[in-house]
């Protein structure tokens, strides 16, 4: 079903002041800086600042699966009684993501790249 997780999101309230922290504390410079997201990239993992995270229901980092098929990793998710936090969606470039929530209201990313 998925690749594993390979990007953590973490919801920010201030890009700048979250850029300058985890620039710092990662040692590297970003690989996007947007005003609507700042990534990091340590090997092959990302870490992700977003500034509309918490607007988006995020209450605290969210590790995302790359699918081949988002579409149909969020179906097979429903049926396992998961709920829709975020329906799929373009963020630039083809990369399709979306939230659900498990029944414990844990939120679980899935990101399908181009």
């Amino acid at each position: 079903m998925n690749q594993g997780i390979k990007h953590f999101n973490y919801p920010v309230g201030d890009i700048d002041r979250a850029k300058a922290f985890y620039g710092k504390f990662l040692g590297v410079e970003p690989y996007v800086d947007a005003p609507y997201y700042v990534g990091y990239r340590i090997g092959e993992q990302e870490i992700g600042l977003d500034p509309n995270g918490h607007r988006l229901g995020m209450t605290g980092p969210v590790g995302f699966f790359e699918v081949p098929d988002i579409k149909e990793s969020v179906q097979a998710l429903l049926d396992a009684g998961a709920q829709i936090q975020q329906e799929a969606r373009d963020v630039g470039g083809g990369m399709l993501v979306a939230y659900v929530k498990d029944a414990d209201g844990n939120s679980i990313g899935l990101i399908q790249s181009p």
